[in-house]
Order: structure tokens, then sequence, then C-alpha cells
């Protein structure tokens, strides 16, 4: 399942508006250069920022996204400007954190996905979710995600 036509990238090279809500973001693939080898794709969002459907407030994290890709990579401006498009997204943390999840996984049908959603403390409580589609496949080399539990996180 794509939210476009493969090889028809409408976003990188061009100037995009960053979409209002997840729901209107355009999340693009290109095929995966080396699909017979397994590999450790990382993305590092460190500045996510979602709302507190309760209170308005605007809520922070810290999101590292690992997968091992099959026959498609998701193309990284596109990623950048769904990420994005949940600035003024209401949802707790777990709902932001799992739909991403589910949304990479549906355009992409890795091999292996995980997600950690490192929030910074709400209520003076930090709250951390990790999700992933299963067990990694092994002999591939999958780095800790590198977030320290919260201290102060920067």
């Amino acid at each position: 399942m794509t939210d476009m036509e493969d090889n028809e990238l409408t976003q990188l090279g061009h100037a995009v508006d960053a979409p209002q809500t997840p729901e209107e973001a355009v999340l693009e693939r290109v095929a995966n250069p080396h699909p017979g080898d397994d590999y450790l794709i990382r993305f590092t969002c460190p500045e996510f920022t979602s709302v507190c459907p309760v209170t308005g407030q605007p809520d922070f994290a810290h999101l590292v996204i690992d997968y091992l890709p099959g026959e498609w990579i998701v193309e990284s401006k596109s990623l950048k400007l769904f990420l994005a498009a949940h600035r003024n997204h209401a949802a707790f943390h777990e709902g932001c954190t799992v739909a991403i999840a589910k949304r990479l996984t549906d355009l992409l049908s890795p091999k292996w996905l995980r997600i950690g959603g490192y929030w910074y403390p709400r209520g003076g409580i930090p709250i951390d979710i990790f999700y992933a589609t299963g067990e990694p496949p092994a002999g591939v080399w999958i780095p800790d995600q590198g977030v320290a539990a919260y201290r102060g996180r920067g």
C-alpha cells in the first residue's frame, strides 16, 4: 500500500508546504537499492512535537525509527514532512508513536521495524513507548537506540 504512485516522487526537489495533519501527509517510497541485503536504516527525530488531546499543550519527544527494508525504503523528505504534520495533532504519546510505526509498516512492508518514542515529562513523568513488528532478523547489526533513561534529556 502506498500513498502515491511508486517512482513518482512529488516532494523531493520541490517546494512543499508542511501538511497540517498526519492524515494529509503523503509518505513516499522508492525501490530499495540493495534488496538482496539485510541492513538497518535509522531515522532519528530529536525534536518531535504533538499536542496533548486533553490540555492542548505541546508534547515533545525524541523518536528513533529503525527498520530493515524489504523491496522499499521511505523517501526521507516525505518522512520529515509526515513527522512535522504531527505538530498540531492531538493524540496521546501511545497513539502518536504506534500510529507512525503502523503507517510506515503499511507503506513499506519492511522485514522488521521498531520505533522508540522517548517522551519528555508530562506531569513530571517521562513516558517511553516502544513498538516492534516482531523479532529482529538474526545476523543484522542493530545498535542500541542511544537515548538514555530520563535524567534531563538532551
